[in-house]
């Protein structure tokens, strides 16, 4: 039975049980919302004649939140979730959630692979992993809203695929740093990573070239890929239900305390060139490949960041392939783990099984060489697949790792953006150090989507504990590394 508890009193849920005890209470209107318009002296709507820039047509009107959460990916919807879970009644209420695109069109998430893995060599790194891959088992649970209205119960199915990763090494470089990583991973909790001899991989995966490889490191289970648009979608779904207020539009100007310099108010361009200034207690940048432009709106006026967030958008492309399934000659991978391929950094997995055959549908891609990997300019780039990836290194790569790969055909192909830490390309999760009350999670370089339940739940307990972590400690990714110069690389990891 849940405790009696003061209105605007939070529980504090550091495992998936709890969340699940926590997730099925009726809501109850808040009172928090209102005594803060009271404290701050605020109307319930206003109209102010302050314009902002040129992107202001009509008055501007007034709202007051307690956490405005821009960027509603599954970074943002995750700390949403995470966040409302933590007070009474999971209400969510008095959280917003800014989204330029509702749509996720051009979202990073619903344009990737859509893998998870513990195969990481920072132990923060697999302990984030293992506890996605716990709230991706249970999201059917954790996500589920009780329509009354509806005699069907509305579970999120993520279609997790528990197919597993497969790192290869051809080099004793990359041999020894598959068993220093497999230490990490194990100390860490996550004995689901097996290494695995020449021989062994054979006769697991008869389908793979193993003639210069000299070592494997594969997932067993808790590892694979599911459906980042289901995930996304029975997010929102669900932070709709405990009172989450979802906006379309993004952030224009701001507007800092003199003395404290904290963000006071956002003024957001919403639908019908309309702003609206939400003064705020906390923001929360989840804003992906362009968390810096937001950052830089944040600043306020022609403020210009002392620390600006070392995040661009990049570009990655990935092709969906066929393979002939009625070769002869060569063994055709049924049911393939999302495999990297030594040196080229080139990765592969099978997509969909139709009743259970294999369909001989893969997805595969690689990341640019560092000499013409770039932040891109335009938003149109994205309308171009680079095909001579596919041709001068995508293919060679995999024709050489699976022989009947050979006889492939480019069924389409597509790109999308990825927000690229160029400092050391792992997350950034904190406060930034020029606003106290703004927190970042950004900068995941690749590891978004997987990570999107640890970091959501981290943010949501820097704002509701003082500022500290609960369950994993993530110091190791603050802001401070990066003022410090200390930054933190994953080894061996592509």
């Amino acid at each position: 039975m849940q405790p009696s508890m003061a209105p605007g009193q939070r529980l504090v849920p550091h495992r998936l049980s709890d969340l699940l005890r926590l997730q099925h209470s009726p809501l109850t209107p808040s009172s928090r919302l209102r005594r803060q318009r009271r404290m701050c002296n605020i109307p319930t709507t206003c109209c102010l004649s302050t314009s902002v820039g040129s992107s202001s047509k009509s008055s501007t009107n007034s709202r007051v939140v307690d956490t405005l959460i821009i960027g509603g990916g599954p970074i943002g919807l995750s700390t949403a979730f995470h966040l409302a879970s933590r007070y009474r009644n999971n209400d969510g209420s008095n959280i917003t959630i800014v989204e330029r695109d509702p749509t996720y069109g051009r979202s990073s998430a619903t344009l990737s692979a859509g893998g998870i893995r513990q195969q990481f060599s920072l132990k923060e790194n697999v302990a984030m992993s293992l506890y996605g891959r716990d709230f991706l088992r249970q999201a059917h649970n954790l996500l589920r809203v009780d329509d009354n209205d509806n005699d069907d119960d509305d579970e999120v199915d993520v279609q997790f695929q528990e197919h597993g990763y497969l790192f290869l090494s051809s080099s004793m470089a990359g041999k020894d740093q598959l068993l220093a990583n497999n230490q990490v991973q194990r100390s860490v909790g996550c004995t689901d990573i097996h290494l695995l001899e020449p021989i062994e991989l054979q006769h697991k995966f008869p389908w793979l070239n193993t003639s210069d490889i000299l070592l494997g490191s594969f997932g067993t289970r808790g590892e694979g890929w599911f459906d980042p648009w289901a995930l996304i979608l029975g997010l929102k779904r669900k932070c709709q239900s405990m009172g989450v207020k979802f906006v379309k539009g993004y952030p224009v100007a701001s507007e800092r305390d003199k003395q404290s310099k904290r963000v006071v108010s956002v003024d957001v361009l919403e639908e019908k060139e309309s702003v609206v200034r939400y003064h705020v207690n906390h923001v929360v940048n989840t804003s992906g490949a362009y968390c810096n432009d937001v950052m830089q709106i944040l600043a306020g006026g022609g403020n210009r960041l002392l620390h600006p967030i070392p995040v661009e958008p990049r570009k990655r492309c990935i092709f969906f392939i066929h393979c002939n399934t009625q070769q002869q000659e060569y063994v055709v991978p049924q049911v393939a783990p999302l495999t990297i391929c030594p040196i080229t950094g080139v990765y592969f997995r099978s997509e969909g099984l139709i009743r259970g055959v294999p369909t001989g549908n893969f997805l595969c891609g690689v990341s640019p060489s560092r000499d013409v990997d770039r932040a891109i300019d335009d938003m149109g780039e994205l309308e171009y697949v680079d095909h001579e990836l596919w041709d001068d290194i995508i293919w060679p790569a995999l024709a050489h790792r699976v022989p009947a790969f050979g006889e492939v055909k480019v069924k389409s192909s597509w790109a999308g953006l990825y927000e690229y830490n160029t400092i050391d390309q792992n997350a950034i999760i904190g406060f930034h150090p020029e606003m106290d009350n703004v927190v970042l999670a950004n900068g995941f370089s690749g590891h978004g989507l997987q990570q999107s339940p640890a970091a959501g739940r981290a943010v949501a307990e820097l704002l509701s504990c003082d500022g500290q972590f609960e369950t994993l400690d993530l110091r190791v990714f603050s802001f401070d590394r990066l003022i410090e110069k200390r930054p933190l690389f994953e080894a061996g990891i592509v």
